[in-house]
């Protein structure tokens, strides 16, 4: 049981808390699997809570369990723990110390809005039990198969988790049922010609030039095979090649994203990439070898719990703040392979002020407005 002694705090004073909690958090982004520090200061704050938990050491999750009523419905709170690499340029007085790390991705805000409805939860206890998972790596790696495999879903009906955006405004909660979030794979295409002199290239197979025919190529998947109406993308984001200017390039590399939200679309986009890579070889007469591999699922969130999640957005805040999702993200999330396992819902909250210019999560310069860190310790509460 915990401890329901501890003082009520007044909106005033939870807002100021979880602004420090989430600055501290923000202040000392951690790259995946290394988040130690932030896993310290994790159970420090659910030390004070009086929360038993579970902590795997550098690399694993936190698994903390509030249970009020053995045998009663348990359900679970994600948030992740890892940042992304890369300096921040928001210039904020909380900014990142270690430049080579920055949250970017809002993750100190999700740690900050799971631990406002854990303290909510301490002090007046709700019927069932709850798991707080505090997971690694969500931005590489999958850190969340990790905490399933350490236990973090045993015994629970049900998971939620959030994303702080600039899509929405603060005030605003999008609740969707069904795909919210996209198939993510990646692939390395590697082209092997033949070496020469820039002044010869009769001699030669230059993979530069393949490689250039091939990315206009790969382009027409999406544009020119898929149905529009099933979106999809494929993005090329490295290429690689060349050691000299005058000298005709005997090796290329491509490596991209695919991004897809039907199964007969991915399967689509695999084989057309081989297609293509085999058809392009022959065509120069080069080798060309397509690896793919596979990313985070889709997010698909069940429909009793999406149900669950908008009552709980409605009651924090009003009929007016809930959005509508008009087509699934592109993006990806490692929340899917809890939904592998359990029903559950994702859903994303809005953290931009009106006057605010949107900023794409994942750039150096995005941050949130603090508002948001009471709204969503509201709603997962």
């Amino acid at each position: 049981m915990t401890d329901t002694t501890a003082k009520p705090l007044s909106a005033a004073e939870e807002r100021d808390h979880l602004i420090a909690l989430r600055r501290w958090f923000h202040q000392h982004a951690e790259l995946s699997f290394h988040e130690v520090e932030t896993a310290r200061h994790i159970m420090a704050e659910l030390d004070q809570l009086g929360i038993p938990y579970t902590y795997g050491g550098e690399g694993e999750g936190i698994i903390a369990r509030q249970i009020e009523r053995p045998g009663a419905p348990t359900v679970a709170l994600r948030a992740e723990m890892d940042a992304l690499p890369g300096q921040e340029t928001t210039g904020a007085s909380y900014a990142a110390v270690d430049r080579g790390a920055m949250h970017a991705c809002g993750h100190g805000a999700h740690i900050t809005m799971v631990l406002g409805a854990a303290a909510r939860l301490s002090r007046s206890p709700p019927n069932g039990n709850v798991v707080y998972v505090f997971q690694p790596a969500e931005e590489v790696g999958g850190g969340s198969r990790r905490v399933i495999n350490a236990g973090a879903l045993d015994n629970v009906e049900a998971i939620y988790a959030g994303h702080v955006t600039h899509e929405y405004a603060t005030g605003q909660i999008m609740v969707a049922n069904g795909v919210v979030t996209s198939q993510s794979d990646r692939f390395e295409v590697r082209i092997v010609g033949k070496g020469g002199h820039g002044a010869r290239p009769h001699e030669a197979i230059d993979a530069v030039v393949i490689a250039g025919f091939l990315i206009s190529a790969i382009q027409t998947l999406v544009s020119r095979e898929i149905n529009p109406m099933h979106p999809s993308v494929v993005t090329i984001g490295q290429v690689q090649a060349g050691t000299a200017a005058n000298v005709i390039a005997e090796e290329a590399m491509l490596a991209g994203s695919i991004r897809t939200t039907r199964d007969e679309v991915r399967q689509h986009i695999h084989d057309g990439l081989r297609r293509m890579g085999e058809a392009v070889g022959l065509l120069h007469n080069a080798d060309i070898n397509v690896d793919i591999v596979s990313g985070y699922p889709p997010v698909v969130n069940t429909p009793k719990e999406t149900e669950i999640a908008r009552r709980a957005a409605i009651n924090t805040v009003g009929e007016h703040g809930i959005m509508v999702m008009e087509h699934p993200s592109m993006g990806s999330e490692d929340f899917s392979y809890y939904l592998n396992e359990v029903p559950g819902c994702f859903v994303r909250l809005g953290a931009r002020p009106v006057d605010w210019e949107p900023i794409p999560l994942h750039s150096p310069g995005f941050d949130i407005d603090e508002s948001v860190l009471p709204i969503g310790a509201a709603y997962f509460e």
